[in-house]
């Protein structure tokens, strides 16, 4: 054997007994490691959650970008199809005592109409888009109420004015809250009055001021009517967090004409959710709990090698 073989094989020995595997310490690392994870994980879920919705939100925005003449007069007779519907409907919706979610008042189909395939926008149940962005919320519309649905976005509540505006409508949009794989309407409770916020559909900008905010009990039989002559829109959650006895009625009255602003921030691709500074937090904790178990290892290995070093002057 060469001296050059003999002294890498011993090189190699005296910096194994430079590091030891802490179990003890791996272990507390780990549960540490853990624990953020349990923290993290609905800040994490819902990041992603927001990520999905925001897709499908840039998905329709792009493919409304692409539409030529033709497609434009089909979406004219969309509206126009929509704004008959809404003419055609008994509009309404009740909260009955006890519990959660609203009902449309009547209830029953319009002979002549599909609801699922108006304003069905790529076949998907895309309806359009609701855009608040001081509480950040920007998410899909979707056609029902279905648990499905609102577990994916924003619900348009079947028996209410379709949200493509005029007077005498008032459309009903609901939203869970406080769930721990999505955002949705967990901060509606922040809306304030004086408020706006956008609803889009096809290539329609609709501005709504928020004019009041109510908070019923579970007891109390609540209607969402239209109001002769206004244009309105009703966002509905429940609410306290994790316990969602009583609902939040956020009604809010349309700005016409729509501002500029609003135009041009409704039509451009969501910004949201923003920066995963999950990412870093966990990559931050996961790099401690690393270091944590290399520092370990090298004061066991240490503390053997004196214990060895003793034990050998010893004998």
């Amino acid at each position: 054997m060469s001296t050059q073989t003999a002294s890498r094989r011993a090189n190699r020995r005296a910096e194994r007994k430079r590091w030891a595997w802490p179990w003890m310490e791996s272990i507390a690392a780990l549960l540490m490691l853990a624990g953020v994870l349990v923290f993290m994980y609905p800040s994490t879920a819902a990041w992603f959650s927001q990520k999905e919705q925001s897709r499908v939100t840039g998905t329709a925005l792009e493919s409304l970008g692409e539409g030529g003449q033709q497609e434009e007069q089909e979406w004219d007779m969309a509206l126009a199809q929509a704004q008959e519907y809404n003419q055609a409907l008994n509009s309404g919706a009740v909260y009955r005592s006890n519990e959660n979610i609203a009902h449309g008042e009547t209830g029953q189909r319009i002979a002549g109409y599909d609801y699922e395939q108006l304003l069905n926008t790529g076949g998907s149940g895309f309806m359009g888009r609701l855009l608040y962005e001081r509480l950040e919320i920007d998410l899909p519309i979707y056609h029902g109420t279905s648990m499905e649905t609102l577990e994916r976005g924003i619900g348009h509540l079947e028996g209410t004015s379709l949200p493509v505006g005029g007077a005498d409508t008032r459309s009903v949009l609901t939203a869970h809250r406080g769930l721990p794989e999505a955002t949705l309407f967990t901060h509606l409770n922040d809306a304030e009055i004086g408020d706006t916020f956008t609803v889009s559909l096809l290539d329609q900008v609709l501005t709504y001021r928020v004019s009041e905010m109510l908070v019923i009990d579970p007891e109390e039989t609540q209607s969402i009517l239209p109001v002769p002559g206004e244009d309105m829109i009703t966002l509905v959650t429940c609410t306290p967090l994790g316990i969602n006895s009583h609902r939040i009625l956020v009604n809010a009255v349309r700005v016409t004409p729509t501002p500029i602003d609003d135009e041009i921030a409704a039509r451009e691709a969501p910004h949201l959710p923003g920066f995963p500074w999950w990412m870093v937090i966990l990559g931050g904790v996961a790099s401690l709990c690393c270091l944590f178990i290399w520092q370990a290892g090298r004061a066991l290995a240490a503390k053997r090698n004196k214990n060895s070093g003793a034990s050998g002057e010893a004998g």
